[in-house]
This record gives structure tokens, sequence and C-alpha cells, in this order.
């Protein structure tokens, strides 16, 4: 299984526009959310929990960060719970209103990425490896954690895989 530093690398080295970086952190998000909202039906209850397709695949890709790294982990998993309630206030809508908002959010969050990979001039990453599209928001985490000082040590590692990357992309200083 590849490290943490493994996939945020690989997912950097696809990533070293400050352009491609900013307009990831728009359309990430709203495709998180997108996703989580056309996830939410159908709902079903089960040992008094209310389960849906979003919070089975939220819990997978939870499990996937964890055990990546924990510390990481805990944060996604607390960003997916907020996009998970909010996806199923707009699931609990009318079809027409919770269909509008994700497949808005949804075609809206891929032209930003796709903007954004103009800029780069190179493809996105999960052309390459499907992974990507789960290391993305994860990669977003470690940019905020990197600007902050925080997680150093994946930070430098990931900058000496790629070469010291320059600040005004991905892996910020």
């Amino acid at each position: 299984m590849k490290t943490l530093t493994d996939h945020l690398t690989q997912y950097a080295a696809y990533h070293q526009d400050g352009r491609n970086v900013a307009t990831h952190f728009v359309g990430i998000p709203m495709i998180v959310l997108a996703v989580t909202m056309l996830l939410s039906r159908p709902q079903w209850a089960a040992a008094g929990l209310h389960l849906s397709p979003a919070v089975l695949v939220a819990l997978a890709s939870t499990w996937f960060y964890t055990r990546l790294d924990a510390r990481f982990g805990v944060v996604m998993a607390v960003l997916l719970a907020a996009a998970l309630a909010a996806s199923q206030w707009f699931a609990a809508q009318s079809t027409s209103v919770w269909l509008g908002w994700g497949i808005g959010l949804f075609v809206v969050g891929w032209a930003f990425q796709f903007v954004g990979h103009y800029f780069e001039g190179k493809k996105p990453a999960f052309v390459d490896d499907l992974i990507g599209l789960l290391v993305g928001p994860l990669f977003l985490v470690a940019e905020v954690a990197f600007h902050l000082n925080m997680r150093t040590d994946v930070r430098d590692e990931i900058r000496r895989r790629l070469g010291d990357v320059s600040a005004s992309g991905g892996v910020t200083a």
C-alpha cells in the first residue's frame, strides 16, 4: 500500500501551477459536496441510524484516509461529516432541488478542475490513477496544514521527492 507521502507526492506532481491549486480549492469541495448530496438518496434506517450510499462512501473514504494518516484522517472525517449533514438537508428537499444543486455543483466543480489543469498544462492526476479522486480532498487539507507550518516532515519529504517545487504551486512553503 502506498504511504501518505507517496500519494501526496504523486498528486502534487500534477499540481505545480498556483492557479491550478487555487481552482482546486473551489472545485474539489464543490465536487465532494455534490457527490455526497447525490448519494444521499435513498436513505434507510438500520439499528436506529439513517444510512445512505453517501454515508457508506464517506465511511470507506474515512477508513482510507485514516489508514494513511490518523491526524489527516480525523480532519477528513470531520469535513465529510459536515458535507453529509448539508447533503442530508438537500436530500430532504424536492427532487428538483436535490438534483439541481447536486448536478449543478458537480458540473461547475469539474469545470473549475479542468480550467485549473488547462493552466497547468497537465492532465488531472486521476487519469493515471483513479485513487487520485480520493487523494484530491486530502491534498487540499495537507496544503492548508503545510501553509500553517504543520506536518512539515511530510511537506519536506514531498519537496525532496519533487525537487523542492515552487511555493506558488502545490506543497506550499
